[in-house]
């Protein structure tokens, strides 16, 4: 998941929880068509073995067909089997120095530390080539906490490892968000939309 020179943040899309396999191929191409992505990231709700290797191999062909990383939450193992990308882990730094040596010094490995400035510096220093900070807006964690500009600010000015903001993001938010960020996660915020492309260029928009 390389930056590129540009100063604006790049986009790294998520996909829905649950998706029709007969359908959601085609709205992904519209979307990777509407505008450049630099990395997929496959997060299901399901555990089902079965519909996440079906899923993962069609998403793997449109993304592929666009010359577009995929990785896939928390899956080492699914990860290796179906040759993806890498992978995308939900428990902030706690896997990733496993996650690195049995996918290799290549993979892509990425860290979800929810708001934890702790978590996200752990993750960088045992092997993340990423970390996601979020929700930064709507629904919150269970416990209240959001992941707040000021997190960001820090992290841009500190940190060199990219981050990535996710979750609840509003374009009011991308605009806030833009100077001190690398990349967006955006998922639900388009596909719940009737026009998943066209949401996407409403909140690159914001980005000025």
């Amino acid at each position: 998941m390389a930056e590129t020179d540009t100063d604006l943040p790049q986009l790294y899309l998520i996909t829905p929880p649950e998706f029709d396999l007969s359908a959601f191929p085609a709205q992904l191409d519209a979307v990777l068509q509407a505008a450049p992505i630099a990395c997929i990231r496959l997060a299901l709700a399901t555990r089902d073995e079965d519909r996440i290797m079906r899923a993962a191999d069609a998403v793997r062909e449109v993304a592929h067909a666009h010359d577009v990383a995929l990785v896939i939450d928390t899956h080492v193992v699914l990860a290796q089997r179906l040759g993806l990308d890498g992978v995308h882990l939900t428990d902030g730094a706690r896997s990733v120095r496993h996650a690195r040596k049995e996918l290799g010094p290549d993979a892509i490995v990425g860290a979800f530390c929810a708001a934890s400035r702790h978590d996200g510096m752990t993750a960088g220093e045992t092997g993340a080539d990423y970390v996601s900070f979020g929700p930064v807006g709507g629904a919150s964690l269970g416990d209240g906490t959001l992941a707040e500009p000021e997190l960001f600010e820090w992290w841009s000015q500190m940190i060199e490892l990219p981050v990535v903001a996710e979750g609840g993001l509003t374009p009011e938010l991308v605009a806030t968000l833009t100077p001190l960020t690398d990349f967006f996660g955006i998922g639900e915020e388009i596909w719940s939309q009737d026009d998943p492309a066209a949401a996407l260029k409403d909140l690159i928009a914001a980005m000025g």
